[in-house]
């Protein structure tokens, strides 16, 4: 080659490198322009380094039952020592098999699908490593489109990811943000739903099922398609005996293993209006607290107790379901009333009739009138948890909260307050009135005359049996002859009831509204010895990282003296012992020392029974949400709440092995033998019975009725 020749051969090649150095060049600056361009809708150097995934929310029973997650993304977060080395090698064996030697994009296989995308002006093509799939999981402005942009801005944040993490941080974050089909996120969710098991748990065909799932959660679904799902766990199975994380004998065992998922979808909540309640207190606190109830992994730990709950439950269902057949009966066989419950003018009686037989579905304008609801309300009366609620009989059908929503009238349920007012004024429980008729005038002209339920009537009467025998005479003689109804107002209020009360006279027979929870807690103040504790669900919230975030304490108030409490205990024993409540012991077999009080308001609208022991205060109402609708002649709180209440109480005290326990009697209070008739101290003539008192309040007069008569008073021969 000649002289020319080899100046030539060198100046073609300085002009090629010049070209190839101008193209690099140029496609250098395009390169940091693109950067400049994608980097600025990319998450800040901020998000990076706080890795922050949307985690579930969990809601405890105090004895450690979940009751309910919240989540927009059903996630647990568990940390690197919580996941199987299995999990870790099966994810890199099937997704990103290089993943512990590149930097977080793979150039050939990036640039090969650069390549394409750019020349054909396609979608971009696959190759993204694990730490690119973590960018466009983690951050939603990268998004899942598959474009050129895309991929830019999902290659810029996969090298920030790298250098702010370790690969083992990295495979955290992946394994635990991962969709993983059927709701759950991440490999603690999938690992409680598909194996109702904890991460830690988890075999390595286990593992290989969760990989697979991850590429395609639909097409290889361990429930819906399980053929693929075994297919697809097996290829990983491979992968990772190929990589060596298997050995041939492993890989043999774990390939012939059968897949072992649970078919059936979670149970649904346990106590779901208790759970609703709660959830609706959580969002009032969330910005006072600056949580989101919904992604920041909280735990909830209430008060509820899953056993008393499932006593509550099973007490309610059987006795409810009576009550329904009863009222179903009663408007089957009466045209007049169905129709007067029809609102709709498209509906026929006919109609109507096949509604309550279940031969078509029910409409909504009438399933007020039509189904037969309730609500039961259990608390710690010393502590104010709430142990159990029942807020109507199908959260599914109505999400409606009788124990907290429903105003009802109480009817002769609220009389302990009445007595309580009389008894905390200084009257004793063997204070006189006359069972008899009267009539009161009322300021706007009317003339008002009670009866008693069974329209009986007799002379004079103490406080104890008056409440006793639940009789509206004596009862009404209290408000109208010994206080006023302005004192039972305040009463009421001391209690903490805060619906709208008037003072009228009408207040002796419970004629007010009153909410279940409010008067349920305002007879355990009785059982707790004066002392009112507000009720309260939830006992303490804590962060993902289990720091307490707030704990509650509820609120106490001394209402009444402890000596009025015990009188009024003691009153209402009467009631369980020989009274309208006798039932719970003859019938329903509940022998534990307790003390309540029946309820029925006008026209059988409304049905109520309030009860407490020492250990747990209980109130039941049974009732339809239309209170213009009766459940029935006859059904009163005796009938159609004191089953439900006396079958909750004994199944709860056994089921809590509580030991059955008298009530603390105050050293205010005194014991004394009285005349059986009079009330007075005793002469040696007359029948004696004991009483309890207060020390203020121990008669002091003697019975001037019974004594020794003289011989010029004697009668044919007989001594009086």
């Amino acid at each position: 080659m000649g002289k020319a020749e080899k100046e030539l051969e060198i100046l073609s090649w300085t002009k090629a490198f010049k070209r190839v150095f101008y193209i690099y060049c140029i496609g250098g600056v395009l390169v940091l322009a693109l950067f400049a361009f994608y980097s600025k809708d990319l998450p800040s150097i901020e998000q990076l380094q706080n890795f922050n995934p949307e985690l579930v929310t969990r809601i405890y029973s105090s004895d450690g039952i979940i009751l309910q997650e919240l989540y927009t993304q059903r996630r647990i977060y568990v940390p690197l020592d919580q996941i199987p080395r299995a999990m870790i090698d099966a994810i890199v064996a099937v997704e990103d098999s290089r993943f512990y030697k590149h930097w977080g994009i793979s150039m050939r296989d990036n640039l090969r699908a650069l390549t394409v995308d750019v020349l054909t002006l396609s979608k971009a093509q696959g190759a993204s490593t694990l730490t690119q799939q973590l960018a466009r999981i983690l951050y939603e402005s990268i998004g899942f489109d598959k474009t050129f942009s895309r991929k830019m801005k999902e290659f810029l944040t996969a090298l920030q990811i790298e250098r702010m993490y370790g690969k083992d941080e990295i495979a955290e974050m992946y394994i635990n943000s991962s969709w993983m089909g059927h709701g759950v996120y991440g490999i603690q969710a999938a690992a409680r739903r598909y194996f109702n098991k904890t991460s830690e748990q988890l075999t390595p065909d286990e593992c290989a099922l969760l990989a697979g799932v991850i590429k395609n959660s639909v097409r290889f679904s361990p429930l819906r398609r399980p053929i693929s799902a075994f297919e697809r766990r097996n290829l990983v199975l491979r992968k990772m005996e190929e990589m060596g994380f298997l050995t041939e004998e492993e890989y043999a065992l774990y390939k012939n293993a059968p897949l072992q998922v649970l078919k059936p979808e979670p149970p649904a909540s346990t106590a779901p209006y208790f759970v609703e309640y709660v959830r609706q207190l959580l969002t009032k606190e969330d910005d006072k607290y600056g949580f989101d109830i919904y992604r920041d992994g909280l735990s909830i730990y209430t008060t509820l107790d899953s056993r008393v709950q499932s006593c509550a439950d099973s007490a309610f269902i059987q006795y409810l379901s009576q009550q329904q057949q009863l009222l179903n009966q009663r408007l089957l066989n009466s045209k007049t009333e169905i129709q007067s419950l029809i609102k709709d003018t498209s509906l026929t009686v006919q109609n109507v009739k096949l509604m309550i037989r279940g031969e078509v579905p029910m409409a909504q304008s009438l399933k007020a009138s039509l189904i037969v609801q309730g609500a039961l309300v259990a608390i710690d009366p010393s502590t104010g948890k709430i142990l159990a609620m029942v807020g109507g009989r199908d959260f599914s059908e109505s999400e409606f909260n009788r124990v907290t929503q429903a105003k009802r009238q109480p009817g002769s349920v609220f009389k302990p307050i009445v007595f309580a007012a009389a008894v905390d004024n200084g009257f004793p429980v063997t204070t006189m009135l006359l069972n008899q008729p009267l009539v009161i005038n009322l300021p706007d002209g009317t003339r008002w005359a009670p009866n008693n339920y069974d329209m009986t009537t007799s002379g004079n009467t103490t406080l104890r049996d008056g409440l006793a025998h639940s009789l509206n005479l004596v009862s009404v003689r209290v408000v109208h002859e010994l206080i006023s109804p302005s004192t039972v107002v305040q009463m009421a209020k001391h209690m903490h009831l805060t619906t709208k009360i008037p003072a009228v006279e009408a207040i002796a027979l419970g004629a007010a509204e009153v909410i279940p929870l409010e008067i349920t807690s305002a007879f355990g103040i009785f059982d707790n010895h004066g002392v009112w504790v507000e009720p309260y669900a939830i006992k303490r919230i804590e962060d993902k990282y289990g720091n307490v975030i707030v704990d509650y304490l509820p609120r106490r108030e001394l209402v009444l003296s402890e000596e009025t409490a015990y009188l009024m205990t003691s009153m209402m024993e009467s009631v369980m012992n020989r009274g309208t409540g006798v039932t719970a012991r003859s019938v329903y077999g509940f022998r534990y020392p307790a003390a309540g009080k029946t309820g029925t308001s006008n026209n059988f609208a409304d049905a109520w029974f309030i009860g407490f022991t020492p250990h747990i205060v209980a109130g039941v109402w049974v009732g339809v949400d239309n209170p213009a609708v009766s459940l029935g002649s006859h059904q009163a709180g005796a009938v159609a709440a004191l089953p439900i209440w006396a079958t909750f109480m004994r199944d709860t005290h056994y089921a809590m092995r509580w030991r059955a326990q008298d009530f603390t009697r105050p050293e205010g209070i005194v014991e004394v033998e009285i005349c059986k008739e009079t009330k007075l101290l005793p002469s040696q003539y007359c029948p004696v019975e004991t009483e309890i008192f207060t020390k203020s309040t121990v008669p002091t007069e003697h019975c001037p009725i019974h004594k020794e008569i003289k011989g010029d008073e004697k009668k044919d021969g007989v001594t009086f």
